[in-house]
Formats: structure tokens, C-alpha cells, sequence
């Protein structure tokens, strides 16, 4: 029987996993991703996300992302929020049942990807999708458009109206959009979410609850502690920390995501896996440059 879900508090730092792989194949490592928990959760932060991109749930089955999913509930001592992103409706369902049913502390969704929407079947798409789970885990709304249709201000406004949906992640990047969200946050109750790992000072210090961020995979205790800083208003503190993570994130985006994720993870004990998508061999080269470079400025942290 599936423990009960933990009081989730939207709020503060939320590490978004990668799903660790097997070095012989394209299985999931199960141990590797239970050891990534425990590090995370040493690391500090609030809670973990599973399954969402910087997890590449797309890559795997629907066996594989139950299973995982189930082990990590048991295994987690922080809050596990589970993405059910899905190109159906049918395919969101299945997985937000089948977290529940292990136990998930909460669940995120993207519009459905792959092909583009209007802005009116995405709002039926998280309407019959809220309708359909109950009110058994929060939800939360994620802004993706770097990989799915763009949520437009309107109907993030029109969801969060139902009563149905506790928060939104957005990964916009989009300040203006981000601004708006804050404003409207001010009369409406709703967790604001930062997903954009080169405005999360910007967005905290502005009223964000928090950030699910990818790269506090890899580094998890520095975006704590800048967190911390922020909150504490020891603005010498937070400065000096987001000034080495924006460091961190300039290499990330160098690479295709979340290769420089995954391999900075690895250089800090945990098991992780090479891209699933060969690299081009100038990209090897400047990962390994990364490498060189992430060895030496971890240690002086």
C-alpha cells in the first residue's frame, strides 16, 4: 500500500533529477537514481522533481517511469513532485494514476508536446486533466515553450481561477511574462515557480516561492545557499554565490540539454550517463574542456 503524500510546501529550492542510466545500456539505473536522492536531499533542498526535462522523461517507457517513480517515494526523505508530461491526454493520466497510487507529493504537467495548440485546447487538455486526477496531489502548471506551445498570461490565469491547480513553473525565461505572474499572484493564491536557471536570484529577490531548477542536480548546496542568502537579505552573500552559479549555467548552455548536467553530476560521485543523442565531435571536445574546468571549481567552492 502506497504511503500517504507529505504536506507539499511550494516554496524554496526543488532540484529537477536527471534519471540516471545503466553504462551497458539504455536501462534506468534504479540504485544510481536512489543515491541521487540522497544526495540531493543532503544537498537541502525543499524537494525533488522527477521526470521532467532535465529527467528526459520522454526517453523512457511507461513501465520504467512507474517503477522509478514507486522506489523513489520510498526512498525519498524530501518531497517528490512527479512530471506526467505526455503527448495525450490518455498517456498524462496513466502516469499521474500511477503516481498517486505511489505515494507522490505532487504532480507537474506540460501542454502536451510535440505538435502546436491553441490556447484553447491546452486549456481543455489541463482542465479534463485536473478534472480527471481529483484533488488526491497539488498540481502544478509548467510554461515550457522551449518545448511545448507557450501558455500564454490569459490562460494561466483562467486555470489558476478554477481553484484546481496549486502553482506554475515557469521556464520561460520571458521576464515581462514572469512579472505579470507575480502581479498576479498578488490576488490570487498560487505558488510562482521559477524554472529559468539564469534569473533565479533575479526572481527570488522579485517574490518568486521558489525554483525547480535542473542544475541543482549537479550543485545543489550552491543554490540553497543562495537561496538562503536572498532570504536572509545578505545581499553581499547572494551576490557572490548567484555570481558563481550564472558561471555554472553560461558553461551549461554551451551544450545540448542537460548534457553538462549529467556530466557534472558525475564528477560528483553520482551515477549518471552520457547524452542520449551522439555529440558532435567539437561538442566532446569542449564537454571534456567542461569537465577540466567543473573538477577544479567545485573543489574551491
Amino acid at each position: 500500500m502506497a504511503r500517504a503524500a507529505r504536506q507539499l510546501e511550494l516554496a524554496g529550492v526543488f532540484a529537477s533529477a536527471i534519471t540516471p542510466r545503466r553504462a551497458d545500456s539504455q536501462d534506468p539505473d534504479f540504485s544510481g537514481l536512489l543515491d541521487l536522492l540522497d544526495f540531493l536531499a543532503a544537498g537541502g533542498v525543499k524537494g525533488i522533481c522527477l521526470f521532467g526535462p532535465t529527467g528526459e522523461f520522454i526517453d523512457y517507457s511507461f513501465a520504467e517511469r512507474q517503477r522509478l517513480v514507486y522506489l523513489s517515494v520510498k526512498r525519498s526523505r524530501v518531497p517528490l513532485i512527479v512530471g506526467v508530461s505526455h503527448s495525450t491526454l490518455a498517456g498524462s493520466l496513466q502516469l499521474a494514476d500511477e503516481a498517486i497510487a505511489s505515494g507522490a507529493d505532487g504532480l507537474i504537467l506540460m501542454a502536451p508536446y510535440f505538435f502546436p495548440y491553441s490556447q484553447r485546447e491546452i486549456e481543455t487538455f489541463y482542465l479534463q486533466f485536473a478534472r480527471e486526477t481529483g484533488d488526491a496531489v497539488p498540481l502544478l502548471i509548467h510554461n515550457c515553450p522551449q518545448l511545448t506551445s507557450k501558455l500564454d498570461l490569459e490562460l494561466m490565469r483562467k486555470l489558476i481561477d478554477t481553484g484546481r491547480f496549486a502553482g506554475i513553473k515557469d521556464s520561460s525565461g520571458d521576464w515581462t511574462l514572469f512579472e505579470q505572474l507575480l502581479e498576479l499572484r498578488r490576488t490570487r493564491p498560487f505558488a510562482l515557480l521559477t524554472g529559468d536557471d539564469r534569473t533565479i536570484a533575479r526572481a527570488l529577490r522579485a517574490g518568486a516561492n521558489g525554483a525547480i531548477s535542473g542544475s541543482a542536480c549537479a550543485i545543489p548546496e550552491l543554490l540553497t545557499g543562495l537561496a538562503h542568502a536572498i532570504s536572509s537579505r545578505d545581499d553581499l552573500q547572494a551576490d557572490a554565490l548567484n555570481a558563481r552559479w550564472i558561471e555554472f549555467v553560461a558553461w551549461s548552455d554551451r551544450f545540448p540539454f542537460p548534457a553538462a548536467i549529467k556530466c557534472a553530476v558525475a564528477l560528483r560521485g553520482q551515477k549518471s550517463a552520457p547524452p542520449l543523442t551522439p555529440l558532435a565531435p567539437e561538442t566532446q571536445q569542449a564537454l571534456a574542456e567542461f569537465s577540466t574546468w567543473f573538477a577544479a571549481w567545485i573543489h574551491h567552492a
